[in-house]
């Protein structure tokens, strides 16, 4: 490690800013970078540049001999030579000692001491630090004295493009990952989340190697008990908003780990959406971008720093980074016992998925791969249609195994550990797109807080007969009317057609990932009948 480290000399900026405190970040970025400001909450306001949101496709893994049976190859994990890699990594370093000074931050991937990863980040933007104090989970003072070397190591020179002309290279951009070096090198976007998402990439890859699920989920506990539950959802599911739970304690918003002692949060921080943001609507995100957070690509009032969330001009991904424990409900350390809950969450806006449903381990390992979520597209000509998303572990740009490894590995952690499964919808009901609404959050509230107090253990349920789940028939607070899909269509035969359609859907996208599982996961999928 020490040959491709910062310990060897290759970076010799002599202004070398080393886990700078906030304060005085913010004075680095307010002298030294154009644009940034302070809201009139405290937060700092920074501009990523011409990329505001990750680059999935510009995303590179060193295709090695020590690692490559290891590595999902395809859409999600492009090969890359090593020669390109550190064709890339000279680039890296090259640039950022060109830089006039340079901030290192050193910090943990992973609560759990025994799991935990030291990672360093070095980059030339004060911005880039602070967000990176906030995501990772932060060393004391006495552990940075003895903090040693790294276990992964962050080159961001975002501010520099890669050569198209490197073998491999498809844009200016390049996010490259040596499983071997343990190293990211990061060229041609300045989009902070990328750092992030990297540590959670290389946590994807040796958490399952040590036997150890990575998970791509909130989680909360119950203060009484320490017993946990993991939510698992894509964007506009509601998984957010359900962790926000005032009864709950949070663990995380996003990245955890399932060992044999439980539950851990890898992050340090909560990396927010902002757009349409309020204090009504989120009241914890809202309190939270004060002095210390970030703020990302939003619009603000020049004259009063007052961030406008509801202006989407550079952006509608605009974003707030902040330290966990600035959520009062947080529980610091972010770390429980073993859920007794695992929850997917779903926004079908077919209307066919029942509001909550119980699967069994083999129907948990086939949704969880599957990853399903359907949103409604564009309004062509008055047309509306929804359009079905499926992401592999309700993660796919992250994965670095197959899917069915990290869902063998949670099936078996179901297993053991007895914890209860859950489908949720909260997405159409009572007819398709157009006729029927959404699940008013109120009762998917109700439906949660069901499944935690253990009020649906012995509830009533009906066998539905294309998905094979069963569907919950009762429940505390709900009307019973809603919880059978097919019940609530005007047209019995039209959603007889709708859910063999969504059926189709399922059953077409989960063959590319047949022969990384068992026959019992793929005979717990949907069937088409008549």
């Amino acid at each position: 490690m020490d040959e491709f480290n910062l310990s060897a000399n290759e970076i010799t900026v002599r202004d070398i800013g080393r886990n700078l405190d906030p304060s005085t970040l913010y004075e680095e970025a307010i002298r030294y970078e154009p644009g940034t400001a302070i809201s009139d909450t405290g937060a700092l306001i920074a501009w990523s540049g011409e990329k505001t949101g990750r680059s999935p496709k510009d995303k590179r893994v060193v295709q090695h001999p020590d690692s490559e049976h290891d590595v999902w190859w395809g859409p999600v994990n492009f090969p890359l030579e090593e020669k390109s890699f550190l064709t890339n990594r000279e680039r890296a370093i090259d640039y950022l000692n060109t830089c006039s000074r340079i901030y290192v931050m050193d910090g943990y991937a992973g609560w759990d001491p025994e799991n935990r990863l030291k990672v360093r980040v070095i980059c030339s933007r004060p911005y880039h630090a602070l967000f990176m104090h906030n995501m990772l989970i932060r060393p004391t003072d006495e552990a940075l004295q003895t903090f040693g070397e790294p276990d992964l190591v962050i080159y961001n020179a975002g501010g520099f493009p890669a050569n198209r002309y490197t073998n491999g290279m498809t844009s200016k951009t390049s996010v490259d990952l040596s499983l071997e070096h343990r190293e990211v090198i990061i060229l041609g976007t300045e989009y902070a989340g990328e750092m992030k998402k990297a540590v959670f990439t290389y946590m994807n890859y040796a958490m399952p190697k040590a036997g150890v699920l990575s998970m791509h989920c909130s989680a909360t506990a119950d203060p009484r008990t320490d017993k946990s539950a993991v939510l698992f959802g894509l964007s506009g599911t509601g998984k957010t908003t359900l962790s926000a739970d005032p009864k709950r304690e949070l663990i995380g918003d996003d990245e955890h780990c399932w060992s044999d002692k439980g539950i851990f949060n890898i992050e340090g921080g909560c990396y927010a959406k902002a757009v349409y943001l309020t204090r009504e609507s989120e009241p914890q995100i809202f309190d939270s971008l004060r002095f210390g957070a970030v703020l990302e690509n939003v619009v603000y009032d020049k004259a009063h720093h007052h961030v406008d969330f509801e202006d989407t001009t550079i952006t509608e991904n605009t974003r707030g980074a902040y330290p966990i424990d600035f959520i009062e409900n947080a529980r610091i350390p972010c770390v429980a016992g073993h859920p007794s809950h695992v929850i997917f969450l779903t926004c079908d806006a077919f209307g066919v998925l029942p509001p909550l449903s119980r699967l069994t381990p083999e129907q948990a390992e086939y949704h969880f791969i599957s990853g399903y979520t359907a949103k409604v597209a564009g309004t062509e000509m008055g047309v509306t249609e929804p359009q079905a998303t499926f992401s592999p572990c309700f993660g796919g740009p992250f994965l670095v195994w197959h899917p069915g490894r990290y869902a063998a590995l949670l099936s078996a952690r179901i297993r053991q550990y007895g914890a209860k499964v859950w489908l949720v919808n909260t997405g159409g009901s009572g007819g398709a797109y157009g006729a029927g609404q959404r699940v008013p959050l109120s009762h998917t509230r109700s439906m949660i807080d069901a499944i935690y107090s253990g009020e649906l253990d012995e509830s009533p349920s009906e066998k539905d007969p294309t998905f094979g789940f069963d569907v919950v028939s009762e429940c505390p607070n709900v009307p019973s009317n809603i919880l059978i899909p097919r019940n609530t269509w005007v047209d019995s035969q039209d959603y007889d057609h709708t859910a063999a359609k969504l059926a189709t859907l399922f059953i077409n996208n989960f063959k590319q990932y047949e022969d990384g599982v068992s026959a019992e996961v793929k005979a717990a999928g949907p069937v088409i009948t008549g």
